[in-house]
């Protein structure tokens, strides 16, 4: 009898092997839905926050006097803080107060004339020509007497008591004593009236021109004083007391500390995603540990060329836009120049 050839059957697997495929196969699954979940939560939190670098810059104010002459004094040093109106330097007014003593009397000598012309005259100059007229007339009566007796005389006598010449004397005294009468006459007429409309405007208009003159000598004093325009810090003091200046040589140098601003780049790829008024955090290495609060205030509408001082981590040549951050800086802490780092988006922590 053949016997039967039996295939062996394999032993069952140890139970420490099939737990390592059981853990091996969880891990798979756990690695595989942590991956999910990182790359989930990657596309719903968005984009980083922009990092950009640039530098704290402000605006500065060059002071000049408005005319030339000799500094007499300045009141200012550099670093002192300033307010709107407040007197920084003088200029010498040793020959500009003069002139305007003079240039006031003249004006209140032509205002003096005007008054008297608009008041016209006097009841006593009236009274005066009236006389002056009655006088006249007195005179004229006696001369055209003295004519009449003389000419008689000399028409009884034929030419022996007066002479021809006495005849001919009383007639041109009694011409005389006419004119001086219509003289009069037209005097008193003269007086009644008062000036003419002419003559008024004409006084008024040499005033009106002194008292422009006075009042351009007047600037020209206040403008001696120096004033700051508005609040700032005295960057530069460039001249000097006993310096020769003239208006296009300034002679101190302001700084607006607000608003001061960081003039960064930012790339055209991530231009959409800043606008105006978007909040902003700045850095600088001298406050390591702080942040200073701003706020994006403008965007350049035109692009450039990446300029060769901004400071990246990478070189770039693509284009740019400009744009200004304006920081709070309360303390007047940020100075002028200063690098800075940027952060946009993200809250603006830059975490």
């Amino acid at each position: 009898m053949n016997a039967l050839s039996v295939n062996p059957v394999p032993a069952p697997a140890a139970p420490s092997v099939r737990w390592r495929r059981r853990l091996a196969l969880g891990a798979g699954v756990i690695l595989a839905a942590g991956l999910a979940l990182w790359w989930y939560a990657g596309r719903s939190a968005g984009p980083g926050p922009i990092v950009l670098y640039g530098n704290v810059d402000l605006r500065e104010v060059s002071l000049a006097f408005n005319d030339s002459g000799r500094i007499a004094s300045i009141a200012v040093q550099e670093g002192d803080a300033v307010h709107r109106g407040e007197a920084l330097a003088q200029l010498d007014t040793s020959r500009l107060l003069p002139m305007l003593a003079q240039a006031e009397a003249r004006a209140a000598a032509e205002r003096a004339a005007l008054e008297r012309l608009r008041h016209g005259s006097r009841p006593q100059e009236i009274a005066q020509a009236r006389a002056n007229l009655a006088l006249a007339r007195a005179q004229q009566r006696q001369a055209l007497a003295q004519y009449s007796r003389v000419a008689s005389v000399y028409g009884r006598s034929g030419g022996r008591a007066v002479s021809r010449q006495d005849v001919t004397d009383a007639r041109a005294a009694a011409a005389v004593a006419a004119a001086r009468t219509r003289v009069a006459r037209e005097a008193l007429h003269l007086a009644v009236l008062g000036p003419r409309r002419e003559d008024i405007d004409q006084a008024s208009a040499l005033l009106a021109a002194d008292r422009a003159t006075v009042a351009l000598l007047r600037q020209e004093l206040a403008d001696t004083t120096l004033r700051a325009p508005l609040d700032a810090l005295v960057r530069t003091r460039i001249g000097e007391p006993g310096d020769m200046v003239s208006p296009q040589n300034p002679v101190l140098t302001l700084a607006i500390t607000n608003p001061k601003w960081v003039r960064a780049y930012i790339p055209e790829t991530d231009l959409a995603r800043v606008h105006p008024g978007m909040a902003a955090t700045v850095a600088v290495d001298a406050f390591a540990h702080r942040r200073f609060a701003g706020w994006v205030g403008f965007i350049s509408s035109e692009a450039q060329f990446t300029p060769k001082t901004v400071q990246t981590p990478e070189l770039r040549t693509s284009l740019v836009y400009e744009i200004r951050v304006f920081v709070k800086d309360p303390h007047d802490e940020l100075r002028l120049g200063m690098p800075a780092t940027v952060y946009l988006g993200a809250g603006g922590s830059g975490a």
